[in-house]
């Protein structure tokens, strides 16, 4: 197996476990399971059949990719994750710069901050890295 599709895996891998680790951690700020009993999401959407499967198709496609960069042939294998990380990238600097964000307390939400940065990096890396396969082709 070729090394980049072992990195873009893990780094797909990498990109679910910390999107969960933003969830779990957003759960300890103050008043968040309130609001979950309440019926409002995270950020303060309500929490619908909608937003349940827009949740599981957020965590589910990394989780594809990362089977799909091991398995695909490698012209579509780079177009894959090229275009999947183009799009997981510009959705992470837009959770990390969006309005929502922005408002929040810098000194509490800290952790989000770095964990979103680090996701912006590691997306920006899955498309470094199979822009970077076709010239070992």
């Amino acid at each position: 197996m070729e090394d980049w599709k072992i990195k873009i895996s893990v780094l797909w891998l990498f990109y679910v476990v910390t999107w969960l680790l933003v969830l779990i951690f957003s759960l300890f700020a103050p008043g968040t399971i309130d609001e979950i009993r309440a019926g409002k999401g995270v950020m303060g959407e309500p929490i619908t059949g909608g937003y349940l499967l827009a949740s599981a198709i957020i965590l589910l496609i990394p989780l594809v990719m990362a089977v799909l960069s091991l398995t695909l042939k490698d012209s579509l294998n780079r177009w894959a994750n090229i275009t999947a990380g183009i799009v997981f990238t510009a959705f992470s600097i837009f959770n990390s710069l969006g309005p929502e964000a922005l408002a929040l307390d810098l000194s509490v939400f800290a952790y989000m901050h770095l964990i979103d940065i680090s996701m912006v990096v590691v997306t920006a890396l899955i498309v470094w890295y199979a822009g970077k396969s076709k010239q070992k082709a």
